[in-house]
């Protein structure tokens, strides 16, 4: 499952260079699933719809630092264990309910992500 960003969030930004997938961003800010991948051309996105890669998507939330589940692997293929977890000093990054998937499936979204 794709890991999610709490209410609790401070702000504090540690976990967005932590993530090998570029699939954090500050609240506010716009994603794309060009950014920090090799993705180019259309994409087609967890909910169905096709994308430009290079398009410029809403940011999930506006006030707290967001990870968006179109690009979030948990670390799959990359680390052991989700880094934003790993280094957020208020426990704030935790499972997606919403986004359950398999190991098998990360690695499949990474695999399509990292070419």
């Amino acid at each position: 499952m794709a890991i999610k960003i709490t209410d609790e969030c401070i702000n504090c930004g540690a976990c967005e260079p932590e993530c090998p997938n570029n699939a954090i961003y500050e609240g506010g800010v716009e994603w794309a699933m060009a950014d920090g991948t090799t993705v180019k051309g259309m994409f087609t996105l967890m909910d169905g719809t096709q994308v430009d890669a290079d398009a410029r998507q809403a940011p999930i939330s506006t006030d707290i630092y967001y990870i968006t589940p179109n690009k979030c692997t948990e670390c799959q293929g990359f680390h052991e264990e989700p880094q934003c977890a790993a280094v957020c000093p208020v426990d704030c990054c935790v499972p997606d309910e919403m986004y359950v998937e398999t190991v098998e499936q990360l690695l499949a979204k990474k695999d399509s992500m990292h070419i």
